[in-house]
């Protein structure tokens, strides 16, 4: 992979593994074009970057007019080779005390807004003999984890969307890559999520070493990549035997009630 010769927008930049990605895949001499929603933090960014090359756009992808506004300042830049659907929230609670607005901003976020902009970003994707979508997955998008039902339904959804296009796509010169990190150490968790990682267990991984993966399975030209142990080996078996982790899970539920209704009473503080 020749890496100064990639043109590459990060949605979801400013956030934990978005901007370690942003800064190895700037030291690696890739063109970035950052996206977020908000423009200090996005200057801040671009500002350490430190790089004339690089640009960003502020956008709400949960939007038509977001969309738009990126499909055009990726035209301003003059297409790219790269996509990395990286911008995703949380959605920790009980699915009892969900409300609508949580469905729509967690299942709108972390699913609709990334199908619609590879819809509209697809067409320039097309236009290069080699480029890249990656989509950026979660453990929790093969597994189904109780507190976690909205996210899981985005992220089981973001892992079918790439295995269907990248069944789809093949042979077009778009290679997709599916990336399913496992619990990371970045501001979308709750003080609540940290606390049952750690009341539970949890490995916790850094975003640079989640960046490093990333950019290793692009280097590979890997398809799949699941992060962690056991969480890989939680995966294959929920795909072939689903009731022996039905009864793992069953087992830490307690544990897992107490801090997601701890979250809610939090919230209405």
């Amino acid at each position: 992979m020749n890496w100064q010769d990639q043109v590459c927008l990060i949605t979801g930049a400013t956030g934990g593994i978005g901007k370690e990605i942003a800064r190895q895949l700037s030291q690696l001499g890739a063109t970035l074009i950052l996206h977020g929603r908000n423009e200090v933090t996005l200057r801040a960014l671009l500002n350490e970057l430190n790089n004339q090359r690089h640009s960003y756009v502020i956008a709400d992808l949960a939007t038509e007019v977001g969309v738009d506004n990126v499909f055009n300042a990726v035209n301003q830049h003059g297409g790219l080779t790269m996509l990395i659907n990286n911008a995703g929230v949380s959605g920790f609670g009980l699915f009892e005390q969900t409300s609508n607005h949580q469905i729509n901003k967690v299942i709108g976020t972390n699913l609709t807004a990334t199908i619609s902009l590879t819809l509209r970003l697809l067409p320039l994707l097309k236009l290069q003999s080699h480029s890249y979508l990656v989509n950026v997955g979660s453990v929790f998008g093969s597994i189904g984890y109780p507190s976690q039902a909205l996210y899981c339904a985005s992220k089981f959804g973001i892992k079918g969307f790439s295995e269907s296009l990248y069944r789809e796509l093949h042979g077009t010169g778009v290679n997709v890559h599916y990336f399913a990190p496992r619990a990371t150490d970045t501001t979308i968790n709750a003080g609540e999520v940290s606390a049952l990682n750690k009341a539970l267990g949890t490995k916790v991984d850094s975003p640079v070493y989640v960046a490093q993966e990333l950019i290793q399975q692009i280097n590979k030209q890997q398809p799949r990549k699941t992060l962690g142990w056991p969480e890989r080996l939680f995966v294959k078996m929920n795909a072939v035997f689903p009731s022996i982790v039905d009864s793992a899970l069953v087992k830490q539920l307690p544990i897992i009630k107490r801090y997601a209704n701890f979250a809610v009473s939090e919230a209405k503080i």
